[in-house]
């Protein structure tokens, strides 16, 4: 655990481009919209506030006299150009020419619109997590989040809060996973299997991992923790005990001393105060407030 007690190396882009310092390079996400933010607004001295001016909108090409159209506030920052403040860009859409999901507006806009605008996406599925993002102030999954029918109704959209941001709306997971491999996620046993196949396990000890194995790591519990961004450098954070405790649960894992003395420590693990922020944000309706008070159990008794 002293790994994640030294600062974070960040990425460089030096391959692009002329190094720069790290404030330069990097520039944190401000979520105007989260109802938690006050809690973390003096996190940093140099972290730039979002620009108050917003752009021009940028409407679609063609308009038909029918469009139902909506207005999506974007966050954008670019690398490129450091010494400019983070800003909303503005576009209009017509929604009866975008799918229902957020994901498929932002797809329209980098497709149709504003090719500049960067974000990450995979499965569309709600399965690998890379559309992570905060849109109206609740941290989700672009892919599952449901665009409001109300075109009065004005979505902004965020990269996940208190992240160092890469480009518009991908936040840099490099100490998030980091931590994530740092807790040795995989089957650890030294006992054979009796008949040399599988290791099985009853159908109780499987139904001991439901509600822990479906994590897919999108980061949303974790960001939405004001324990972890006051303390990302040393406490796991929700995803990642979450994790830890699947296999502390797992009855095949030889382990499970071993993994405890990695969170025999005051800042790993106690650092969680129960605010539940994890828990009301998970977009696959996972408990990571649960599974911690369990590590904690486990710990004491």
């Amino acid at each position: 655990m002293a790994a994640l007690r030294t600062p974070t190396s960040r990425i460089l882009l030096s391959s692009i481009r002329p190094a720069r310092s790290s404030i330069a390079i990097r520039s944190y996400a401000t979520v105007e919209l989260n109802p938690i933010r006050k809690v973390g607004e003096a996190m940093s001295a140099t972290q730039p506030p979002v620009s108050e001016k917003h752009t021009p909108t940028i409407q679609e090409p063609t308009k038909s006299e029918k469009a139902k159209t909506k207005t999506f506030h974007v966050y954008r920052w670019s690398p490129d150009t450091p010494t400019e403040k983070p800003k909303m860009q503005s576009y209009t859409l017509d929604l009866n020419k975008t799918g229902p999901m957020v994901l498929d507006a932002l797809i329209r806009i980098k497709n149709e619109v504003d090719p500049t605008l960067t974000f990450r996406r995979s499965c569309r599925e709600g399965i690998c997590g890379s559309c992570a993002m905060n849109i109206d102030g609740v941290n989700t999954l672009a892919c599952l989040c449901r665009i409001p029918t109300d075109t009065t109704h004005q979505t902004r959209i965020y990269p996940l809060p208190h992240t160092y941001v890469v480009k518009d709306l991908v936040p840099d997971l490099t100490q998030f996973y980091k931590q994530y491999k740092s807790i040795q996620p995989f089957l650890q046993r030294t006992t054979p299997s009796p008949d040399g196949r599988e290791t099985r396990q009853s159908p109780a000890d499987r139904k001991k991992l439901d509600g822990l194995y479906e994590c897919i790591l999108c980061a949303c519990c974790s960001t939405s923790c004001p324990s972890y961004w006051w303390n990302s450098e040393q406490y796991l954070g929700p995803a990642v005990l979450l994790q830890s405790y699947r296999w502390l649960a797992d009855s095949r894992d030889e382990r499970k001393e071993e993994r405890k003395a990695m969170l025999d420590n005051s800042m790993s693990l106690y650092r969680c105060h129960t605010i539940l922020n994890c828990s009301r944000t998970c977009p696959k309706g996972l408990n990571p407030g649960k599974a911690i008070a369990e590590i904690k159990k486990s710990m004491a008794f």
